[in-house]
């Protein structure tokens, strides 16, 4: 099969999951033997335009400046993104429309067979592809801006991705919750089709680390050897529910002393949750990691803690719980797509994202229990290896791209 692929980030341009799973998923179509042609964003001019990337050909073309335009297209709440925001949409607007053209024009789109396309962030380069070709379109959502914003939102965003549903052919979600969520919206419940996302299940791996070095890395981030690590990492945000955690940490200390909390991530809540943990007076308790860190270090994070937590209010699928259970970890999780990863009591529990009481008595019934602990990281291992690797993933995904091409 020959797959033009338009996906707004990928690498060496990774900004968040949609990156990772473009990654490592078109890099199983090609061992597959399918043929690739990514479309994807250039970081001010400074990636190459054209590449391959193994077996993958890459296009980014450069972005035009849209300054004055923009603002004649857009809604209000865009023009709230602040003009950062505005420049960003521009910016997705150009590469959206150059992508399209290259493919339309430079290349032969009859020798392609299907046309992919992710969120908003690239629908408009799927919906043009549609209109100036035969090719079928597949349409993924891995979140709605009507989810991201708490039912808010940009009209014009939420326009693009229900018009963009309509014109797939079908449409990919990665839950049964976001499922729901579309049919909504008002998503042609005939076209949707739910496959997980999944995990590198030989990379997160505990059995790739030594306890000694596990150890060290601990200790240089302030994290003593008989104390017990709570991982959070993820963007700093409402809906990602950090805010409870952070405030259901004094009660899990006072059950748990030697429970110490490590957040890995940046985001508009920043300065309110380093203000939250002072005043909570657990700063010696809390370890806030406000940098970017390279893979290598994630996976350190992952490795040498004990128990992942991820309490979002709105997840449409969550691969933080699920690189915690490749590593053998147990988790805490919120609602949407987590709790379809989570099997409650057995590979973690369930909390309410927005309740500090309930969050503390999950971490605190893993925390002080090892053998559950144990028994639940082993268990998550087994789900991973089972259900969630990424070759399995892109089997599943490819099959159901064969249909809407035959």
């Amino acid at each position: 099969m020959n797959i033009a692929y338009f996906v707004w980030e990928y690498p060496p341009r990774l900004i968040g999951g949609l990156g990772t799973y473009a990654a490592e998923i078109t890099k199983q179509y090609a061992a597959m033997g399918h043929k690739l042609t990514v479309f994807t964003m250039n970081s001010d001019g400074k990636l190459r335009t054209r590449e391959r990337m193994g077996s993958i050909s890459v296009f980014r073309p450069k972005s035009i400046r849209m300054k004055s335009l923009v603002p004649l297209m857009i809604d209000e709440e865009i023009r709230r993104w602040g003009d950062g925001g505005v420049d960003f949409f521009g910016d997705v607007f150009s590469y959206n429309f150059l992508s399209a053209d290259i493919f339309c024009k430079a290349l032969k789109p009859g020798d392609f067979d299907i046309a992919v396309c992710h969120d908003w962030l690239s629908a408009m380069a799927g919906i043009t592809v549609k209109d100036n070709t035969d090719l079928p379109l597949a349409f993924h959502v891995h979140s709605t801006e009507y989810g991201r914003s708490g039912g808010k939102g940009s009209p014009l965003i939420k326009n693009i991705e229900y018009s963009t549903g309509q014109k797939a052919d079908m449409v990919f979600t990665v839950s049964y919750s976001m499922e729901e969520e579309l049919r909504s919206l008002g998503f042609q419940e005939k076209k949707v089709r739910v496959v997980w996302n999944g995990v590198d299940e030989k990379k997160y791996n505990i059995r790739n680390f030594k306890p000694d070095a596990l150890l060290e890395y601990r200790r240089k981030m302030g994290v003593r050897d008989d104390e017990k690590m709570v991982l959070f990492t993820g963007r700093l945000t409402f809906v990602k529910g950090v805010d409870t955690l952070v405030r259901a940490m004094p009660s899990v200390i006072a059950s748990v002393p030697k429970a110490k909390l490590v957040v890995l991530g940046r985001g508009e809540m920043s300065g309110e949750i380093r203000a939250m943990v002072q005043q909570l007076g657990i700063a010696s308790k809390v370890i806030l990691i406000d940098k970017w860190v390279d893979e290598d270090e994630r996976l350190l994070l992952y490795a040498s803690c004990d128990l992942v937590c991820a309490p979002s209010r709105y997840e449409p699928f969550g691969i933080v719980p699920l690189e915690g259970m490749g590593m053998a970890k147990p988790v805490v999780v919120g609602v949407g797509g987590l709790r379809e990863i989570v099997l409650d009591g057995t590979t973690g529990l369930y909390c309410d994202p927005n309740s500090p009481e309930s969050i503390a008595g999950q971490l605190t019934a893993i925390l002080s229990d090892d053998s559950l602990a144990r028994k639940m990281g082993l268990a998550g291992r087994r789900r991973v290896e089972k259900v969630y690797t990424w070759k399995k993933i892109a089997k599943d995904t490819v099959s159901l791209y064969d249909t809407i091409v035959k």
